[in-house]
């Protein structure tokens, strides 16, 4: 019976994982799997320690028939083959079995791990409250047989009972756990169930360390005849788990044997052991209790459910502490309602160099979009030429990273008016743009225009998402990320440097003719202040001169003699100053003056004449 009810908790509970998306299913079905195993191989066990017994039984009834039990004095194998096959059995298929098991469970909480780490995004979860149902009465059923099995199993001739009973009473509570991680997903909590699978794992990990502690004491466990071993099958781990009781039992021997009375039958260790149901179910309450207040950060709004149905008033929870019934019947949904939040048009944005800190148009998106964008005609030579098979039509291509920053500014709106109020404005935005593309030339856009662009947008889709009550008022359309395809963005560069080549070129030529126009004027204004200069000379010398000339009028009038005498001496000095000139002062002798025209032979005239005589020649 243990063994069928393994099996169908397996079937069952790995379809319901799996229907599900349960991650905790599937592992909890591996547990019960490998109880189902070890379930089959107590049961062969317990069939042939039956035939043994079936087999003692026949003879000492042939030896009492007989009155001789001379035949049957042997022990010989041949004798005794029920005896002999259970005696190999345990000997030699038993550990090779447990090695078996050592291998499905090390193996089995390996793979398990690796596989629940290689998760980056979560399986949705689909019909919860279905799988919640399915599990709470799959851990019922379990545990009604585990119970009943475990009570037989204390029972000296039914000790085999045991491992396949533990498995049961585990497979229970495990798929309690399972029925409880549905709950924390409906709850909000969307990592329970993968918390739980984990925490599965690691105790699979935990039985199968304890298989190969049991392996290695099985090899040095000293034998005594007559001495009923325990099958290594048999986990004392998963008997804990599933028996927890035995905790009291050992706890209350321990005690009694290290105080050296009976501790276990003191009033407080009985009230303890009496009121422990209780305690855990008050505090089962209280936890319960403490579901009925809800505090909501600052920056968040909330909304209040009952039984899975906004309220009449459609209660709108502010930042701070609220009441509500307990959990399950009122729910809370948080939203951060002051938060910006950002959904994207196009491709994801590209990571920018770390050296510049830009994003580079040859840079491709993870995954490029590209958006069709009007072209103003220009004329070309292909245009003009009339023998051009076709011309290009006036679009192009671009490929967008558009941010559109929003806040929510209704959250029942945003909630309850559609399913998925994001994906919903990232479609308008995307057919915002659209059409917006569709009506701007794209030199214009990619240049001067973007920022009068940007506001344009931001109008058309808070508009469009006004129309649509989405309770969301739109921040920010960001056309920073903007270019051309990323094929052709080498040669569109190309371009865009001829044309800055180009205006560099212009720019020069204007630096150059501002040069040359400014030195012009510069030597125009030089020559034209010299000029002036000269003529301001020459008025003022001749202003001088005629002065000179009429203030020398009064003294020629006053002695016309002096004044000619003193002009004819000052002019004849001035023309004789460099004469050599003798004055004689005395006027009443007759005086002979003799002149030597020779040169005078002096220092001065030997020196130059020695300097003229070139040296002798040796």
């Amino acid at each position: 019976m243990n063994l069928l009810a393994l099996l169908a908790a397996a079937t069952a509970g790995y379809g319901i994982a799996r229907y599900t998306n349960s991650l905790a299913g599937q592992v909890a079905a591996a547990f019960l799997g490998l109880g189902a195993l070890v379930a089959f191989v107590s049961w062969f066990q317990m069939g042939l320690e039956a035939r043994e017994r079936l087999e003692k039984l026949e003879l000492d009834e042939l030896a009492r028939s007989k009155g001789s039990a001379t035949l049957f004095e042997g022990r010989d194998a041949e004798v005794f083959p029920a005896q002999r096959s259970r005696q190999q059995f345990e000997k030699f298929f038993v550990p090779g079995f447990a090695l078996v098991l050592l291998g499905l469970q090390g193996g089995g909480a390996f793979l398990l791990w690796r596989w629940l780490a290689k998760l980056v995004v979560l399986p949705p979860v689909h019909q919860d409250l279905l799988a919640l149902a399915l599990f709470g009465l799959l851990a019922l059923i379990l545990f009604l047989i585990g119970r009943f099995s475990a009570t037989i199993a204390r029972l000296e001739n039914h000790r085999l009972l045991r491992p396949s009973a533990s498995y049961l009473l585990l497979g229970a509570y495990l798929c309690f756990f399972c029925a409880a991680a549905m709950a924390g997903l409906k709850s909000e909590f969307p990592k329970t169930d993968l918390y739980v699978a984990r925490g599965f794992v690691v105790v699979l990990g935990l039985v199968g360390a304890e298989t190969l502690a049991a392996l290695v004491f099985e090899i040095y466990r000293p034998r005594v005849k007559g001495k009923v071993g325990r099958p290594l099958y048999d986990s004392r781990l998963v008997g804990l788990l599933a028996q927890p009781e035995g905790l009291v039992a050992t706890a209350a021997q321990t005690l009694d044997y290290q105080f050296g009375f009976k501790v276990s039958e003191t009033w407080f260790f009985l009230f303890f052991r009496n009121a422990v149901r209780w305690m855990l179910l008050l505090q089962l309450g209280a936890l319960l209790v403490s579901t009925s207040i809800v505090f909501i950060e600052p920056g968040e709004q909330a909304l209040l459910e009952r039984f899975g149905k906004p309220l009449a008033d459609g209660a709108v929870l502010g930042p701070g502490p609220h009441l509500k019934l307990p959990w399950p019947v009122d729910k809370v949904y948080r939203y951060q309602s002051e938060q910006v939040q950002t959904v994207t048009v196009g491709g994801v944005e590209a990571e920018a160099d770390h050296a510049s800190g830009v994003v580079l148009w040859t840079a491709g998106h993870p995954k490029d979009e590209n958006f069709l964008v009007a072209k103003r005609a220009e004329p070309s030579v292909e245009a003009a030429t009339p023998t051009s098979g076709r011309r290009a039509p006036p679009v192009s291509l671009i490929t967008v990273s558009i941010p559109v920053q929003f806040q929510i500014t209704n959250l029942t709106q945003w909630v309850y008016t559609h399913e998925d109020s994001s994906n919903l404005l990232r479609q308008i935005a995307t057919r915002e743009v659209v059409r917006y593309l569709a009506s701007v030339d794209v030199n214009e856009i990619m240049s001067h225009r973007r920022l009068e662009s940007a506001l344009e947008l931001r109008e058309h889709v808070q508009g469009a998402a006004d129309r649509q009550a989405l309770g969301v008022r739109v921040l920010f359309v960001g056309l920073q990320d903007l270019h051309p395809p990323v094929k052709v963005a080498p040669e569109y560069q190309k371009v865009v440097a001829a044309r800055h080549q180009k205006q560099a070129k212009i720019l020069e030529a204007e630096a150059d003719s501002i040069r040359v126009t400014t030195l012009a004027g510069a030597q125009a204004v030089t020559v034209t202040n010299a000029a002036e200069a000269a003529r301001i000379n020459l008025q003022v010398i001749a202003l001088a001169r005629a002065a000179a000339f009429t203030n020398q009028l009064p003294a020629f009038n006053a002695a016309p003699t002096v004044y000619r005498q003193r002009a004819y001496l000052s002019t004849f000095a001035s023309a004789t100053a460099k004469a050599t000139k003798y004055l004689i002062l005395a006027t009443n002798t007759a005086e002979v003056i003799s002149f030597d025209l020779q040169r005078r032979l002096d220092e001065d005239y030997f020196n130059k004449i020695g300097g003229a005589i070139p040296p002798p020649k040796k």
